[in-house]
């Protein structure tokens, strides 16, 4: 399994969606289900997945699908 396949394996289990609705347009605006705990689930499981810890300033900032990439790829993790 590649990273982007795992990644997109975590929004799926947290949010009960498709990997044809990731995208660009989904974030916390967009997706009613986001809230805090779906976005510690999501935290919780990159961390795991990927064995990484994450600072503050990184969990703030995954609101989105995308910024979540952008979060492992500061982190050296390739998608």
């Amino acid at each position: 399994m590649t990273n982007l396949e795992k990644y997109n394996a975590i929004f799926t289990e947290v949010f009960g969606t498709s990997v044809e609705q990731l995208g660009d347009n989904y974030n916390k605006e967009n997706v009613s289900e986001w809230d805090s705990v779906h976005q510690l689930n999501i935290i919780s499981l990159l961390e795991e997945t990927f064995d990484l810890m994450l600072d503050p300033e990184d969990i703030m900032a995954c609101t989105s699908y995308n910024a979540g990439k952008e979060i492992l790829t500061k982190n050296g993790i390739e998608l």
